[in-house]
């Protein structure tokens, strides 16, 4: 088959077609995580002198892929928007991430869209502003019965098991467990319901746009038994037929826990 970066614009309706029948009856995710890279770079190839051009067409790109999630019934998608190195970037840079992100959040809790949105990562590392409109933005969707969002923003992989480390130890040290017996309670499982993303079904397939083939720090302890796909398209590029082929090779493979 030829590259489909290739392919004529006027031939995308008819592969997407084919994906689409391909995909019929083949098992689907329950939950996709998107590492959505290669926003700045898309600007820059693009000739844009603002960079900022790029998280801001990749904002929106989040509500759309979310709506592709939704109608191929993906029940739960997480979207990893700000890692806790990138708060180290300079404060303009990170404040014009932050309304962005609280601008994507608002769309997100939009009645007409359904969603539920749920918070992931350590809010406690963010400006009050910015955590008082995220948390705004997930309590106006408590209702909502559509696909939960998970916006994983100030988040790292390795920060969130040291929180739910803690949080374990709290909960058993308010129960007056002894040194011995906090010992003896630690395991997978008690570490897992103290996660950001507990009470979740973990990722069944990983997707990172931009080229970049790792995890750097996201979903380190839910991703152990994820499907990865990775593609070379930049976010704000990001296609429904880039999607669909996701779905395709998640469909195409056995998937092995612990081989």
């Amino acid at each position: 088959m030829a590259d489909v970066e290739l392919l004529p614009k006027l031939a995308y309706p008819a592969y997407e077609k084919r994906l689409r029948r391909q995909l019929r009856g083949r098992p689907r995710p329950r939950h996709v995580a998107i590492m959505c890279d290669g926003n700045r770079r898309w600007a820059k190839e693009a000739g844009f002198t603002d960079v900022a051009h790029g998280h801001r067409v990749g904002a929106k790109k989040i509500g759309e892929v979310v709506g592709w999630c939704a109608e191929a019934g993906v029940g739960l998608v997480t979207v990893y928007l700000l890692s806790t190195e990138n708060l180290k970037r300079s404060q303009h840079e990170l404040q014009l991430l932050l309304d962005i992100i609280c601008d994507v959040a608002d769309e997100l809790a939009a009645p007409e869209r359904d969603c539920r949105v749920r918070l992931v990562g350590h809010l406690d590392l963010l400006p009050a502003d910015t955590t008082d409109r995220l948390t705004q933005a997930a309590v106006a969707t408590a209702g909502h019965g559509g696909i939960t969002v998970n916006v994983a923003v100030g988040y790292g992989g390795r920060q969130e098991i040291v929180d739910a480390v803690k949080d374990l130890l709290g909960d058993l040290q308010q129960q007056g467990a002894t040194p011995e017996q906090m010992v003896q309670a630690i395991d997978a499982d008690a570490i897992a319901g103290h996660l950001y993303t507990s009470g979740q079904p973990d990722p069944d397939l990983v997707i990172r746009t931009s080229g970049e083939q790792r995890l750097s720090g996201f979903l380190l302890w839910q991703a152990a038994y994820s499907e990865i796909w990775f593609t070379d398209t930049y976010w704000p590029a990001f296609r429904r037929i880039d999607f669909l082929r996701a779905l395709r090779s998640y469909a195409s493979r056995s998937r092995r826990f612990g081989k």
